[in-house]
């Protein structure tokens, strides 16, 4: 199993600390998210190796820190690929930039797919152990406590077995506070898919509308968070995370 890490984003909310810095290379708690990040899927069974998606203005700045963290972890091989986006005005989107990722490595092996600005207080390698038994793809969902924040994310319904009936990306009147989050598992068989959804020029761009066109067509499981989540998209949420991770 392959982790894809999408971390080529411009996060133009979090100005003036993402001028010079991605996102994702932002520290909380003392190191950086995208190592808060690896820290808690490290674990993961049958995890072959990891891909970090830039773009080309931060590039760099990710290749290094893989540098760096290779030399920790050397049993974990970490690859850095550059999408070729300079800016908001031309970046693929995180679909895609998954898409780019699966075509220019050849993927044909399962993928876990994780936002490099997501932020977990547990380990969660249960998620690929969740997902090798059910063998369908699988969204990692949250109670965020209030219908408020749903609209922020997506809405999710699903049965008693976990599979979902139901999801709405940025719901305008949402009824539950149950969201997806930017954590996914897709086998290889449905690799295919993800690309052709790209090229018959569906939204590229948020990751959860490949969950909201796949569930209607074959069946998506879902998996429950344990613990925090932080989706850091403000000066705000990152200073709520560094007062919280702190303390961890």
């Amino acid at each position: 199993m392959k982790l894809i890490i999408l971390a080529a984003g411009y996060a133009t909310r979090l100005y003036p600390l993402t001028l010079t810095q991605p996102k994702p290379l932002l520290e909380v708690a003392g190191k950086p998210i995208l190592a808060h990040v690896l820290q808690h899927l490290r674990q993961t069974p049958e995890l072959s190796s990891v891909t970090i998606i830039s773009n080309h203005r931060f590039y760099d700045h990710f290749h290094v820190w893989a540098q760096h963290q290779q030399s920790i972890d050397p049993a974990l091989p970490i690859k850095v690929i550059n999408d070729g986006s300079t800016d908001a005005s031309n970046r693929l989107g995180a679909i895609g930039d998954l898409v780019f990722a699966i075509e220019k490595q050849s993927i044909d092996e399962d993928i876990m797919v994780v936002a490099g600005d997501n932020l977990f207080s547990q380990d969660i390698q249960d998620f690929g152990a969740f997902c090798l038994e059910k063998k369908t793809p699988v969204l990692g969902v949250h109670d965020v406590g209030r219908l408020e924040h749903t609209k922020k994310y997506s809405e999710v319904h699903m049965n008693i077995e976990g599979q979902i009936t139901s999801f709405e990306e940025k719901p305008q009147n949402p009824t539950t506070t149950v969201i997806g989050i930017a954590l996914y598992f897709y086998p290889k068989a449905f690799l295919s898919q993800i690309t052709q959804y790209v090229k018959d020029g569906n939204n590229a761009d948020q990751p959860g509308r490949m969950i909201q066109w796949l569930y209607p067509r074959t069946p998506v499981h879902t998996w429950t968070l344990p613990g925090l989540w932080y989706d850091i998209g403000s000066k705000e949420t990152l200073e709520e995370a560094n007062r919280i991770f702190i303390h961890l």
